[in-house]
């Protein structure tokens, strides 16, 4: 059987708990790689015990985060998600497969039942995609943290977003370069164990306006 040419990169700050039910979800054949990002709890000893390849990156930031997976991915093609448990690695094939006709494919998330998703990450979220679309002309209305895209194409772009605007600048940038977006939807849930550095507290979500202002403006 060929080795499947998808790379998935979970960023990853103090998710032990949420990682077992993330890595046992991954499709199969699917290569899972943790980028541990300064965790004070076992989630690279989880990571390895469940299987994924884990790779440190000690410069604090998401984009770091993801940044050091990409690099480290040695696949054709790279998805990322987050690694909180809030999204299902089984729908990844489902954005694999639309790259036939996009650049970039970008999980549009749709909240379960039940899901307390807080107002201020949704309306930070709705103003972003706002400008996305009326600046840039980009189909888009989430800020996706489960994307998938072909690796070399990615570091092409040179996002240099080393925070929480990382997957903003991604989208600005795939913008000017004509790239091709299409947004499919899935499920939102829970987070399955610790606690969101972004939507979990009002400071959080400033931060990463903040950080989205810059990258947008």
């Amino acid at each position: 059987m060929p080795e499947c040419p998808v790379t998935v990169v979970l960023p990853c700050l103090n998710e032990a708990d949420a990682l077992p039910g993330v890595l046992e979800a991954m499709p199969p054949g699917y290569r899972a790689l943790v980028v541990d990002n300064n965790s004070t709890d076992e989630t690279a000893l989880v990571a390895k015990r469940w299987g994924a390849e884990v790779v440190a990156e000690s410069v604090p930031g998401y984009g770091s985060a993801v940044h050091a997976g990409v690099l480290a991915a040695t696949t054709p093609i790279v998805a990322v998600i987050d690694g909180d448990g809030s999204m299902d690695p089984r729908e990844l094939p489902r954005l694999v497969a639309a790259l036939d006709r996009a650049d970039l494919v970008a999980g549009r998330r749709r909240a379960v039942a039940g899901l307390r998703w807080p107002w201020h990450a949704r309306l930070g979220n709705a103003a972003v995609c706002w400008r996305l679309r009326t600046k840039h002309h980009l189909p888009v209305h989430d800020i996706a943290p489960m994307r998938v895209a072909r690796r070399a194409d990615l570091l092409a772009l040179g996002v240099t977003d080393r925070r929480s605007g990382y997957p903003l600048e991604l989208l600005v940038r795939a913008a000017a370069a004509g790239w091709r977006v299409v947004e499919l939807d899935i499920d939102y849930g829970p987070r399955t164990g610790g606690k969101s550095k972004v939507s979990g507290s009002v400071r959080g979500s400033v931060v990463a306006a903040v950080d989205f202002w810059k990258a947008i403006s």
